[in-house]
C-alpha cells in the first residue's frame, strides 16, 4: 500500500535496503543470497513485532488509511465474471452497498459488500461507506 504510515518506517526502510542489496548483486554480479536471506528473515520477524503489538490509536490509521482496499478492489483479485447489479424497486441505488453475481473458482457466487470512495468526491457519492439506511 503506497503512503505508508509513520509507525512503518522500521519496515519501509529495511525493505529499501533489501531492495537496494537485490539490486547491487544484480549489477555487480556477486552473490549475497545468504545476507538477503537474513534480512528478508529479520523483515518478517520486524512485521510480525509491529503488527501484533500496534495501538488502537494505529490500528484506527491502518483500517482508515485512504488507500487501503475496497470491496470492488476484493472483488476484482478474487472474483471472475463479476455483473454489478444496482438498485432495488423501492429505494433506487444505494452507492455505498455494491452487490452483483460473480464466478469463485468457477461457481457461481453473490457477492455484496459495502464501499468507500477513493478520493473526496467519491466518498460523498458513497456516503463514506456507509448505506443510508432509508426505510420504504
Amino acid at each position: 500500500m503506497a503512503g505508508e504510515l509513520p509507525f512503518e518506517q522500521p519496515l519501509l526502510e529495511l525493505r529499501k535496503k533489501i531492495d537496494e542489496l537485490k539490486q547491487f548483486s544484480v549489477e555487480k554480479e556477486m552473490d549475497f543470497s545468504e545476507e538477503i536471506a537474513r534480512l528478508e528473515q529479520r523483515y518478517e520477524q520486524l512485521e510480525n513485532e509491529l503488527y501484533s503489538t500496534m495501538s488502537t490509536s494505529q490500528k484506527m490509521q491502518l483500517a482508515r488509511h485512504p488507500q487501503r482496499p475496497t470491496t470492488l478492489d476484493y472483488i476484482q483479485h478474487i472474483f471472475t465474471d463479476f455483473i454489478e447489479l444496482h438498485g432495488d424497486r423501492a429505494q433506487g441505488d444505494d452507492l455505498a452497498i455494491v452487490g452483483g453475481v460473480a464466478r469463485l473458482n468457477g461457481v457461481p457466487v453473490t457477492v455484496v459488500g459495502h464501499q468507500k470512495g477513493k478520493d473526496t468526491k467519491d466518498n460523498i457519492a458513497r456516503h463514506f461507506g456507509a448505506p443510508s439506511g432509508r426505510l420504504p
